[in-house]
């Protein structure tokens, strides 16, 4: 109980002093971002303008000029941090900066070494997916195969997960994946080619990469999130009930770092990796998600 009051402490501490530095550090990335893009957007509009203006005069010239413009991105979407080849291209009408976003908090997350995991990890695993999700698995934290790929959920429970949104009738190119935190925690870091070496995050380490998964959240604006075992459920939900109380409930999800934009719902239900220890907890998992289905207005995939 001692430890876990000086855990519990330790993660506030973290939170409190990295609050304000996250803040500036993601508002001043994205909003460089958002700058470059709208000054590149607006030269190219100066030039294709000047074609057509050539064969256009007085209003109709004005009106070419000053149409609003439909900043989507019909083509592919391509995302891909530095510490990893693995280049995920997805195709989106979403808003281009939605992409550009998500784009610059994997890139504050590649370079993060704001906790011991950021110096210890072999690639950091920011997350993946559709931008436009309907619905976000989060998970608890990069495990060895994830360390190495740079991907979430990629392992022997990823492989599980897989079939799990299949069943729900979606593909996982048409979910978002991402995880607590974004660093491989071992119990062992010195070891990092040790199979079994894994270990759930520390508060600390929570406090500090729950930023970056909060401002994806608002950024994918998914209308469902799905808590993927204890850790997920204890950060996004609840650090004071026990997990069997909440899972399988469907709740409004309320986030402490960032606002927003719409409401969204959260459903806890067992970690993958959980279901290959326990087997028989797959059919409680499996009605879990079935309600959540439910409350979508979906029918799980015919067999």
């Amino acid at each position: 109980m001692t430890q876990e009051l000086k855990e519990i402490a330790q993660g506030l501490k973290a939170f409190l002093l990295n609050a304000e530095e996250d803040e500036i550090i993601l508002k001043a990335a994205l909003n460089k971002e958002k700058a470059a893009f709208n000054s590149n957007e607006s030269r190219g509009e100066e030039t294709s303008h000047k074609s057509e203006e050539a064969s256009l005069s007085g209003e109709t010239a004005y009106a070419v000029r000053n149409a609003p413009q439909e900043k989507t991105r019909n083509a592919p979407v391509e995302i891909m941090t530095k510490s990893t080849d693995k280049k995920e291209t997805l195709t989106s009408d979403a808003p281009i900066d939605k992409a550009e976003e998500l784009a610059h908090i994997a890139e504050l997350i590649t370079n993060c070494q704001r906790c011991d995991l950021g110096k210890t990890r072999i690639k950091p695993v920011p997350g993946e997916g559709n931008i436009n999700a309907k619905i976000m698995f989060v998970g608890e934290g990069p495990g060895y195969e994830e360390d190495r790929q740079g991907r979430p959920f990629v392992g022997r429970a990823g492989q599980l997960l897989d079939k799990i949104i299949a069943a729900m009738g979606f593909s996982r190119e048409e979910v978002f994946i991402a995880n607590i935190v974004k660093c491989h925690p071992m119990i062992d870091p010195t070891n990092p080619d040790k199979r079994s070496n894994d270990r759930a995050p520390k508060s600390d380490e929570i406090a500090v990469c729950r930023r970056y998964l909060e401002q994806q959240i608002k950024t994918v604006s998914p209308d469902y999130v799905v808590a993927l075992g204890g850790v997920a459920a204890k950060t996004l939900i609840s650090e004071v009930q026990p997990f069997g109380s909440i899972r399988g409930k469907i709740l409004d999800l309320k986030l402490s770092c960032v606002t927003l934009d719409k409401p969204v719902k959260i459903m806890a239900t067992f970690h993958p990796a959980a279901l290959l220890r326990n087997p028989g907890w797959k059919k409680d998992a499996w009605q879990n998600l079935k309600v959540l289905l439910a409350d979508m207005g979906r029918q799980p995939a015919s067999k």
